[in-house]
C-alpha cells in the first residue's frame, strides 16, 4: 500500500543531504516474519563500501554472521565515514581535504560504539533530526503482481460440503462465506 507520495525534496534525508527513495513501515518486518528484509538492507551497504554485487539463493543464502563479516570489512574502508559518487558509484573512503562530517556514518553491529545499523535522519520538510536512529540501506524491492480483478470472488448459490452443510472454501471450489462460531 502506498501511503502518499512526496517530491524528493520532502522525503527524510541523511546527514550528507542524500534523499532516501522509499520509507517501509517497520511493522512490516515482524509481521511478514521477514528479518531477512533487514539483514539485506545492512548487506547493501556493506556490498557498496567494499564495491561488489551480491546475488544468493533464496533459501539457501547468505548467513547472518557472514553478513556481519562484510560490514566489518567494510568498516575497514574508514572507520568513520565514507563518501559516495567515487567510480562506478560506489563508496570511496573520505579524502582529507574533505569536511569530516559529510558522507555515510559507519552504521557498524552497535557493539563499538557505533549505531548497530542505523543512521540519524532529518525530515525533509522540516530539517530537524527525527528522535530515533533509522536502518537505511540499499534494497532489492519487487513490485508483486496482485491485481484485484484476479482476487475478487463472490457468489450467491454453489456446491456446499456433504458433512457440515456449509458451501466449500476459496475460490477455486467456487466457495462461499462459512459460518460458526
Amino acid at each position: 500500500v502506498v501511503a502518499t507520495i512526496v517530491p524528493e525534496e520532502d522525503m527524510p534525508y541523511l546527514a550528507d543531504g542524500t534523499p532516501v527513495d522509499i520509507c517501509l513501515n517497520p511493522l512490516g518486518v515482524p509481521s511478514r516474519m521477514n528479518v531477512g528484509q533487514v539483514l539485506e538492507t545492512h548487506l547493501g551497504v556493506a556490498a557498496k563500501a567494499l564495491g561488489f554485487k551480491v546475488a544468493t539463493p533464496i533459501f539457501d543464502g547468505i548467513k547472518e554472521d557472514v553478513i556481519w563479516d562484510f560490514m566489518s570489512e567494510a568498516k575497514k574502508v574508514d572507520g568513520v565515514n565514507l563518501v559516495g559518487g567515487g567510480e562506478g558509484g560506489k563508496a570511496r573512503p573520505r579524502r582529507p581535504d574533505e569536511p569530516e562530517g559529510q558522507g555515510y556514518t559507519w552504521i557498524g553491529d552497535g557493539k563499538d560504539g557505533t549505531t548497530g545499523g542505523k543512521s540519524t535522519l532529518y525530515d525533509g520538510r522540516t530539517g530537524e533530526a527525527f528522535h530515533n536512529p533509522v536502518v537505511v540501506g540499499m534494497i532489492y524491492i519487487l513490485k508483486l503482481g496482485h491485481l484485484v480483478a484476479d482476487k475478487i470472488h463472490a457468489r450467491a448459490v454453489g456446491p456446499y460440503s456433504l458433512v457440515t452443510q456449509q458451501p466449500l472454501g476459496g475460490k477455486a471450489q467456487y466457495g462461499g462465506q462459512r459460518f460458526g462460531e
